[in-house]
């Protein structure tokens, strides 16, 4: 099994390339968008299994190494310091082990570690000059299978609206995913996402909250198309865990 980010994986097969060259073609497995988290699974032997930290026990000061192939250069190492294990303004309650290291496109799913090279999160995007990775401990809740919500399959960008439309804020849908709850409902790139009919969205993080549980139940969301003169409303069928999402 190989975890990386959703961004990274985002269809149902990859080629991996392992570090002596072999490639494999693989499934995956598992995708969790909101925690942007992907696992794959390959036919492989003579693997090493990486060590997991406990990100719990991660404090400020200690030192941080992130492995990743930045802009084509592979196997590439960077270190840092962690400044912090905690939310980020606007990013919603999620925590993050933040540190000073250096990344760029390619470090993307790949691994933060600690000096003694166990694993204390995944790193996936930048803040500022601050490195942001899925914590080690969250990373294993999604390998063991506790999923965090429902599964909308739209890839989203916030930005920022003219007030006369009534809203600030909204989420640009950039992709699709095909025979997604979304993709069932007819939400194409481009279609912003003002809310559900209960809330304006204010962050990415509103959109994962309503997201949230497993039930099967249908969601109503509010959204921008074309001109953007007119607010559309669209019902959206999220499924239960395993089960098929049919668009109301």
């Amino acid at each position: 099994m190989i975890v990386t980010n959703a961004h990274v994986a985002r269809g149902p097969k990859a080629l991996v390339t392992l570090w002596d060259g072999r490639e494999f073609d693989a499934k995956v497995e598992a995708r969790d968008p909101r925690r942007d988290l992907a696992a794959l699974r390959i036919s492989a032997s003579e693997l090493t299994a990486a060590t997991v930290a406990d990100s719990s026990r991660v404090r400020p000061g200690e030192m941080a190494i992130a492995v990743g192939n930045p802009l084509g250069f592979l196997g590439a190492m960077t270190m840092g310091v962690v400044h912090a294990v905690e939310e980020i303004h606007g990013l919603g309650d999620r925590k993050w082990v933040q540190a000073d290291v250096k990344l760029a496109p390619g470090n993307s799913g790949g691994p933060l570690a600690d000096v003694k090279g166990r694993v204390i999160g995944i790193n996936t995007m930048v803040a500022g000059r601050i490195a942001l990775a899925i914590p080690s401990n969250e990373v294993l809740r999604f390998v063991l299978g506790e999923t965090s919500g429902q599964w909308l399959g739209v890839t989203v960008r916030a930005v920022r609206l003219p007030r006369q439309h009534g809203f600030a804020f909204g989420l640009v849908a950039l992709e699709i995913e095909p025979g997604s709850p979304a993709a069932m409902a007819s939400l194409l790139p481009g279609d912003i996402l003002l809310g559900t009919e209960g809330k304006a969205f204010s962050s990415a993080s509103d959109l994962a909250d309503a997201l949230s549980g497993r039930e099967t139940r249908v969601l109503r969301l509010r959204f921008l198309r074309g001109d953007y003169s007119k607010v559309r409303t669209v019902s959206v069928a999220l499924a239960g865990k395993g089960k098929s999402a049919i668009a109301a």
